[in-house]
């Protein structure tokens, strides 16, 4: 399928600073925006409310069909870079998904193949025309393996742990450095090892390491990759009877 603008894949893991570089990408761009993570953070909040156990995966898994088939779960993307929203079973859960708890149940349930595999299709019906782009640990190498710009976004250990600690400080919840530090750890080694869909950079992927590099450094240079595809792709289209 040849798109007339690109899908923007942007792997990595947590603490990368994906979620704030693809909001100014998108912007920059002005492309529409997909945090994948999000649905399953969802879910995960799903799962918290009818107070079933993380580890009950046939139950979780027939939460999350239940919420696909039902079109109970929605990504409403703010275009062009805009602020999105997450609505569960008709309220919007944006904030609410973004507690350390749901973030550490989402790292749970999005190992489960039945969850993976009902919000697949919704994930993919989001960016199938292109000219968007999608956060994600999976989207360039299972959700959107033909993606035609794709990204892995990661920075050292200590780096993550620092900003998520600032993160969780700014919004006055605990944050303990060493204790962030080893839920880094943990979350990088669930999503790494788990069984479906794990984490990993796929071989097309342009690695960016924000180590170093301001957030404005690093969307400067994933712009400049999109814009190079993007006229490849005009090219093609005029090339194409």
């Amino acid at each position: 399928m040849t798109r007339a603008r690109p899908v923007v894949a942007i792997d990595g893991p947590a603490g990368a600073g994906k979620t704030t570089v693809t909001q100014q990408v998108a912007a920059r761009l002005g492309y529409s925006l997909v945090d994948t993570g999000a649905l399953y953070r969802a879910v995960a909040l799903a799962v918290q409310r009818r107070a079933v156990a993380w580890h009950d995966a046939p139950r979780i898994g027939e939460i999350a069909r239940a919420l696909a088939d039902g079109r109970l779960l929605r990504f409403e993307s703010g275009g062009a870079g805009g602020d999105s929203r997450v609505l569960l079973e008709g309220e919007d859960v944006s904030s609410a998904i973004r507690e350390p708890e749901i973030g550490r149940g989402a790292s749970i349930v999005s190992a489960l193949p039945a969850v993976r595999e009902a919000l697949l299709a919704m994930q993919r019906d989001a960016g199938s025309q292109g000219g968007v782009v999608l956060e994600g640990r999976d989207i360039g190498t299972t959700v959107f393996p033909d993606a035609e710009a794709k990204f892995y976004l990661t920075a050292s250990v200590d780096v993550r742990a620092r900003r998520r600690a600032s993160e969780l400080s700014t919004r006055g919840l605990p944050a303990d450095l060493d204790d962030v530090r080893r839920e880094v750890i943990e979350r990088d080694a669930r999503d790494s090892n788990r069984p479906v869909a794990p984490l990993s950079r796929a071989s097309d992927a342009a690695l960016v390491d924000s180590s170093a590099l301001e957030i404005d450094e690093v969307v400067e240079q994933i712009v400049r990759r999109v814009r190079e595809v993007e006229a490849r792709l005009a090219e093609h289209t005029r090339r194409t009877p």
